[in-house]
């Protein structure tokens, strides 16, 4: 089998030849001009950073690739799904206020931001996929309905996948919230009784009439009528309707693939990883601690599944900085640095199982760019 080319380049720069133009080049070589632009809504997927962190991929970076795009007649918008958590990306008006604040606004980036699952997260198409785990994935409908997919991907670390990257930002981040909840639980959600006001917007959204007000006027479920789909948890603003977080982590990795996989499904995609600002956790928290590596540079490719394993093996590669969380922890060198990180993490299963159910292959090859 012909190995996935990977495009990369480092972040050293010259007068004349900043990195905004280094990513230019890089994207053009590994040939994202050879999708047809042309008249097509282009959803570029990004992670607009939880307020108070700081390690999310810079704006400037978007706004090179959306004038690229344009350049070409393409229609493009970054986008993000709503949080399944309660924070400020749980809700369309907060999500966008949260990206317009992070510096994603149109006078920076040169599009609009549109939140693909809508204002409380349950627009979504549901896509066939049939597989182990998932038939249909629940994907946020302006993902799901773009012609083309463009993710940008900070890579860095993640507590329940071992590393986030391009398979983590196409498959969680593109879910609806229900979607979300399909990928984090195995099981339907529950209601705390004591943050419920009944205000019965749970039961409203039920389409299966499996939530009703007990004596107390607080909402109860009828587990012999839900089917998990999580609408309750969408709309519920007062975190009374909340998610049983007990999915394992090698099976919330491979439903993320899946998802990944639909996302991409019977249309171009092309995605690029930041490898810089390499912090141990999300950029779901509001907060980021200091990376664990030195910055190493942007990788690009046609292929989700070689990228991102080409970007774990130079994180490996790399020395550890002193002082950070992998420092702390007594990290030994050779041994695999998200898996010292987060102990009950391994990312190989989701890489493995995408490669299995065709959303690319793990043997890849660096093309290096100056």
């Amino acid at each position: 089998m012909e190995k996935s080319k990977v495009y990369f380049t480092n972040l050293r720069t010259k007068p004349g030849y900043n990195l905004l133009d280094k990513l230019e080049k890089l994207i053009k070589e590994a040939g994202v001009n050879s999708i047809d632009f042309k008249d097509k809504f282009v959803a570029i997927k990004i992670h607009f950073g939880e307020p108070g962190n700081l390690a999310y991929i810079r704006p400037n970076y978007a706004a090179r690739v959306v004038e690229l795009i344009k350049k070409s007649g393409g229609k493009p918008f970054l986008t993000d799904s709503n949080t399944l958590y309660s924070g400020r990306r749980s809700n369309a008006v907060d999500h966008i206020q949260s990206a317009m604040e992070n510096g994603f606004n149109p006078l920076a980036v040169g599009c609009n931001v549109i939140i693909a699952d809508g204002l409380k997260g349950t627009e979504y198409r549901e896509i066939e996929v049939d597989l182990k785990h998932c038939k249909k994935a629940k994907i946020g409908s302006a993902i799901a309905d773009a012609d083309i997919v463009i993710s940008m991907n900070h890579f860095k670390g993640h507590e329940m996948t071992g590393f986030g990257g391009a398979i983590k930002n196409l498959g969680m981040g593109s879910g609806s919230v229900g979607g979300k909840l399909e990928m984090h639980s195995a099981s339907q959600p529950k209601i705390v009784e004591k943050n419920c006001v009944g205000c019965r917007q749970c039961i409203k959204s039920c389409s299966q009439q499996a939530i009703s007000l007990d004596e107390n006027r607080k909402a109860c479920i009828d587990y012999e009528k839900c089917v998990g789909c999580g609408q309750c948890v969408a709309v519920c603003q007062f975190d009374a309707a909340q998610v049983v977080w007990n999915e394992s982590a090698d099976t919330a990795n491979e439903k993320i693939a899946e998802y990944a996989l639909a996302v991409v499904k019977d249309k171009p995609s092309f995605h690029i990883n930041f490898i810089m600002n390499i912090s141990p956790n999300c950029d779901c928290w509001s907060c980021n601690d200091i990376p664990i590596v030195p910055d190493i540079g942007i990788a690009a490719s046609f292929d989700p599944i070689a990228l991102d394993k080409a970007c774990v093996d130079m994180v490996n590669k790399a020395s550890v900085i002193k002082g950070s969380e992998l420092d702390e922890k007594h990290y030994h060198e050779g041994t695999d640095k998200f898996s010292h990180i987060h102990v009950n993490t391994n990312w190989k299963v989701g890489l493995e199982h995408g490669e299995k159910i065709g959303l690319g292959i793990l043997d890849y090859e660096i093309i290096e760019l100056k």
